[in-house]
């Protein structure tokens, strides 16, 4: 008795559940949901986020650059047993039969110069050498080590690397942080495309769909003028045209809903089973838009502003390195203590004192003009590198004037064309009317319909042109107009 009891609760239950449970419902998104899905979830904005980690890893690497490097190198141990041959003090060679082993550590902290280009460490080391072979009473252990020892190494008058990445390399990661926000409305753009693709396609379904209805209505209409006699067998035969032309209609506009709507689904990472219905975003927000303020805001926040000054220094770059290259001379110098013991402990007692310093030189007498045509080549990049930016820099102000007048022009189409849209649907609805009571034959009603349907779609076209030129308009900005703020803050920017 309990278990029935059970079951009919369980059955009410169910019964009482609402119909989304089982997921019958369409979901709705608006043109913003879909461009934060994809900002989130897409392909393409993972893409984005992994080239932007990468770059982060980068400039990491170039900063752990200028920092201290604490190492510990050494061999653990390198044994030998054979039979080598040794050179005797009068210069013949005696072949002896050896078994030994080498075993040395060296614990440095090296530091990179930043303003000079050179290294200098500090090293302490020591080793330890065994001879199996060693006769009785001989110590077969020997020890020998380096305390402490301080060492430069410094290139004169050279290209200094060090000195040029930490110009050049911010301004890349600068440069990579805001390629990414770039991106991100990059895909924006994308996702606005692909969302009034499948609205067009949305309503063209609807369009052949009621057509198809229409025409069949229309059809029966005209069979039943004809049979009476108060129209001919040309009208109806023209009418059953259009029916046939409505059905293949339908089934077009039913091919290009579901591409467009697989398209957008993968785009946006969306199951390929989900249903869902978009909703038409006709409420255009009272946007203005200044154009010396619009440029403005591309030469600051851009990364391509970021890159032209990258570019400068990196032809800068190149000839201070064919400056470098013209001669090699460096300066090594070396100063501690070493000394060698029969104990580890004895190293470090009474060490004797060690100095090392040498200047090596290498200069080309006779190269036949190859450190002129290096010179050459980096001179003349670098005037090409000027000219070059000198025009993109014009055709960036170009690129952002011309936008921000397209934006201008497209959000007066948009008033136009829903004005036109409401006029040609008044129209068709009177004469379809006028066509019903006879008063109007079957071309102009075909005209009025030809008219309201192209005036539908134009109006929707005209939403997807203001929509991706305003998306455009923000990735070349990197500026938020409607909601009047930026979109990449350096300050609020955090390093992962």
């Amino acid at each position: 008795m309990n278990k029935r009891i059970a079951l009919l609760v369980f059955a009410l239950a169910v019964l009482n559940l609402p119909q989304e449970t089982f997921g019958q419902d369409k979901i709705r998104y608006t043109l913003q949901d879909i461009i934060a899905r994809a900002k989130s979830v897409s392909p393409a904005a993972k893409g984005a986020q992994t080239r932007k980690e990468n770059l982060y890893w980068q400039y990491r690497l170039f900063k752990s650059n200028y920092n201290p490097q604490l190492s510990l190198s050494g061999t653990l141990p390198n044994y030998q047993q054979s039979v080598t041959a040794v050179t005797q003090p009068d210069g013949t060679i005696e072949y002896r039969e050896v078994e030994q082993s080498l075993v040395d550590l060296e614990l440095g902290l090296e530091q990179r110069i930043t303003a000079t280009g050179g290294t200098i460490s500090v090293n302490s080391s020591s080793s330890r050498f065994d001879n199996y072979l060693a006769q009785d009473g001989e110590n077969g252990i020997r020890w020998s080590g380096v305390p402490v020892n301080v060492r430069l190494s410094q290139p004169i008058f050279a290209y200094n690397q060090l000195k040029w990445d930490k110009k050049i390399e911010p301004l890349r990661y600068e440069e990579s942080k805001k390629s990414y926000v770039e991106e991100m409305e990059q895909i924006s753009q994308r996702a606005t495309q692909l969302f009034f693709n499948y609205l067009l396609a949305q309503v063209s379904f609807d369009i052949a769909n009621q057509n198809k209805t229409n025409t069949e209505g229309i059809y029966k209409i005209e069979q039943g003028r004809y049979n009476i006699g108060t129209t001919t067998e040309d009208q109806l035969l023209q009418v059953e045209l259009q029916v046939l032309q409505a059905d293949q209609d339908l089934a077009s506009a039913i091919l290009d809903l579901e591409s467009s709507a697989l398209a957008l689904k993968s785009f946006i990472g969306l199951n390929e089973s989900a249903e869902f219905e978009l909703v038409l975003p006709d409420e255009i927000p009272d946007i203005a838009v200044d154009v010396d303020q619009a440029i403005d805001l591309a030469f600051e926040n851009r990364a391509d502003a970021v890159a032209f000054e990258r570019r400068r220094l990196e032809a800068d770059e190149q000839v201070a390195q064919a400056k470098g290259n013209r001669f090699n001379m460096n300066l090594n110098a070396s100063y501690g203590y070493n000394n060698a013991a029969d104990n580890l402990s004895g190293i470090y007692q009474n060490p004797n004192q060690q100095a090392i310093v040498n200047l090596s030189v290498r200069v080309p007498v006779l190269d036949w003009g190859r450190n002129k045509a290096r010179m050459g080549i980096a001179t003349a990049n670098k005037e090409n590198v000027t000219f070059t930016l000198q025009q993109e820099i014009i055709t960036f102000e170009q690129e952002i004037f011309t936008q921000v007048k397209n934006f201008e022009q497209l959000r007066d189409r948009i008033v136009i064309s829903e004005k036109a849209d409401e006029v040609a649907a008044k129209r068709y609805e009177i004469s379809r009317q006028r066509y019903l009571s006879g008063k109007v034959d079957i071309t102009n009603l075909n005209i009025a319909q030809t008219e309201k349907d192209s005036n539908k779609r134009s109006y929707i076209s005209a939403l997807r042109e203001y929509w991706a030129a305003y998306y455009q308009l923000r990735q070349l900005t990197l500026y938020d107009f409607e909601n009047d703020q930026l979109l990449y803050i350096p300050d609020v920017e955090v390093e992962n």
